[in-house]
């Protein structure tokens, strides 16, 4: 994990912190051959689709839009390109990889926790963030991390692709 500030995240190279991350989720894609990949639209789904491609797996790759699972739907309302959820197996006693962009307070992967239940119940559910930005809200943790930002408060953070996936601050 590297550690970083708002002013160097846009040199931050996406493409190495995908590498380290797959290097990092080998030892347990080894030991549970059969995870389920799930990103979070839109950032989280362009790194799943990279990280299920390093690491070979053999399972579909899902993918999640939490909006109607957010708890501040009834603030912000519906985004207009509202994509569904597309999740081509049962997460039934699977392991799930879950993937996100920028973990900040927490409630996204509140979210799509939620949504990956009417799938199944999950073993496990395991998160792998490119960046903690912190100012939790709620007690979520990555399992796996690639860059983690000291922020100020009211700073930005997006990811911005997909091709090249690169960081942006606003």
């Amino acid at each position: 994990m590297r550690h970083s500030t708002l002013e160097q995240i846009e040199s931050i190279d996406v493409e190495a912190c995908l590498d380290e991350l797959a290097d990092a989720l080998a030892p347990l894609v080894q030991t549970d051959p059969q995870p389920v990949m799930v990103g979070i639209r839109s950032g989280g789904a362009w790194l799943a689709e990279r990280l299920h491609r390093r690491l070979g797996l053999s399972t579909p790759l899902g993918t999640l839009n939490i909006t109607f699972y957010r708890d501040d739907f009834s603030r912000i309302g519906l985004h207009p390109r509202v994509e569904p959820s597309d999740i081509p197996v049962s997460l039934e006693d699977r392991s799930v990889l879950l993937v996100d962009d920028v973990l900040h307070t927490g409630r996204t992967v509140r979210a799509a926790m939620n949504e990956l239940f009417d799938y199944g119940r999950p073993a496990a559910i395991r998160l792998i963030v490119l960046v903690d930005r912190g100012e939790r809200e709620l007690p979520v943790a990555a399992d796996h991390l690639a860059v983690s930002v000291a922020m100020p408060r009211g700073g930005q953070i997006k990811l911005a692709g997909p091709d090249p996936l690169r960081l942006e601050r606003k």
